[in-house]
């Protein structure tokens, strides 16, 4: 990867609907160039896809939390990652150092709705206990790093 091809890369996670022609405009390349390069970063699996970006607060999801999850003794991460999986308000979630297993990143409807996942996810009795953050604002985000 060079500097040309850090370069689209930035400009499609700015905007991942621009043409191949706008790209190449703003790189000095021609527009078969710039997509022979973005074929080759889906190749080799540096640009992973194109998405949309979605307003959750305007779609009735209004709370964004980090729940920290801590299972009882004996439940393998691939039991969590499977039954967290399965619950829909979780947008993503990470096994981790330190005291929790794993952290999940959830959005609800309200407060009273985040409470009902978390008991929800502690009803199967695997989950011993879980220490929740809601998020208040949200002060810096990159968008494409860690999407």
């Amino acid at each position: 990867m060079d500097e040309i091809d850090s370069q689209i890369l930035a400009l499609l996670t700015e905007d991942g609907r621009r043409t191949f022609d706008d790209i190449a405009q703003r790189v000095a390349l021609s527009a078969p160039a710039v997509k022979r390069r973005v074929d080759r970063l889906r190749r080799v699996g540096t640009l992973r896809g194109f998405t949309a970006v979605v307003d959750h607060e305007a779609l009735g999801f209004g709370t964004e939390a980090l729940v920290e999850l801590f299972y009882v003794p004996g439940v393998t991460l691939d039991a969590v990652a499977d039954s967290l999986a399965r619950v829909p308000e979780v947008i993503e979630a990470w096994s981790v150092s330190g005291e929790p297993d794993a952290i999940a990143h959830v959005r609800t409807k309200d407060n009273a709705d985040l409470e009902r996942l978390i008991r929800q996810l502690q009803s199967d009795g695997s989950l011993a206990r879980t220490r929740s953050q809601i998020v208040l604002s949200r002060l810096v985000h990159r968008r494409g790093l860690g999407d």
